[in-house]
């Protein structure tokens, strides 16, 4: 059974790597909602989707950010790419596949000539890719937006994994800055606790969800800042630091809640010294 000893200090660590975690992921927020990373993001994989290097695809594109089912706040009457303004970071499947097929038939409702026009389409793989999509639909127009539903689908989850890398990247980054600025140096607070447990049983631990910035009121108590200059691993231990934010707080905030649990029994039933 965990002694308190490592109890108190892995409580220590753990609320201390949810709290650089939380406020990480707070910083990541809002510089995305700042650059509209999401957005971006998206219009990205539309992009890639389409082959945006071409005028055809250019068109599509243009057609269905004109479209309200794909952007219901825009204007409506963009030109160019760079006249989208105030992007949406998410499109329903279904929206996206309808938009589509309004940009490229000529003739609404008519399931027939929407083939020719697809035929019509000037770039050749962007062709290829919709006449496989347009023959699996079997001449049913509920069909063809699923199986277009589902090509934007299997496209955005590249998408968001592509995202979730330059999040996880950003995150570092900014962890690691923090650790530096405000010298949270894992090595240093894993041998001050481990060197004074009582330290952490000071400490209120909150109760507080991941999403809930009173939970870092008790931070400041913990031994980071500087007190001396750098020393040693102190390096390292930001890049430790930094690493542990990539798990998310809550992760680090569930098993900060098991730890608590695991503590108190602990706590009644102290080991006997002879």
């Amino acid at each position: 059974m965990l002694n308190s000893t490592v109890l108190e200090v892995a409580i220590g660590l753990v609320f201390c790597y949810a709290s650089v975690a939380l406020i990480t992921s707070s910083i990541y927020e809002a510089i995305a909602s700042w650059l509209n990373l999401r957005s971006k993001n998206l219009l990205t994989g539309i992009k890639a989707m389409l082959n945006s290097d071409t005028p055809a695809g250019n068109t599509l594109i243009l057609k269905i950010y004109n479209n309200a089912l794909a952007h219901p706040t825009g204007s409506g009457a963009a030109t160019t790419l760079a006249e989208l303004k105030n992007t949406p970071s998410h499109i329903d499947a279904n929206h996206f596949a309808i938009a589509l097929i309004d940009a490229i038939q000529s003739a609404p409702n008519d399931f027939a000539q929407l083939g020719k026009d697809i035929d019509a389409l000037p770039d050749s793989q962007l062709r290829q890719v919709l006449q496989g999509v347009y023959s699996r639909a079997d001449g049913k127009a509920a069909q063809l937006t699923a199986e277009l539903s589902t090509w934007f689908d299997s496209t955005m989850d590249s998408v968001s994994t592509a995202y979730k890398q330059q999040a996880h990247t950003w995150c570092f980054v900014i962890a690691l800055v923090f650790a530096g600025v405000f010298n949270v140096d894992s090595i240093h607070l894993f041998s001050t606790l481990w060197q004074h447990p009582t330290l952490i049983a000071q400490i209120s631990i909150p109760t507080a969800t991941p999403d809930s910035i009173a939970s870092l009121k008790n931070l400041n108590d913990l031994p980071i800042g500087w007190q001396t200059g750098l020393e040693r691993f102190t390096i390292l231990g930001w890049l430790i630091t930094a690493t542990s934010a990539l798990l998310g707080a809550p992760f680090w905030f569930n098993l900060l809640k098991q730890l608590v649990r695991l503590r108190a029994p602990v706590q009644k039933n102290p080991p006997q010294t002879n």
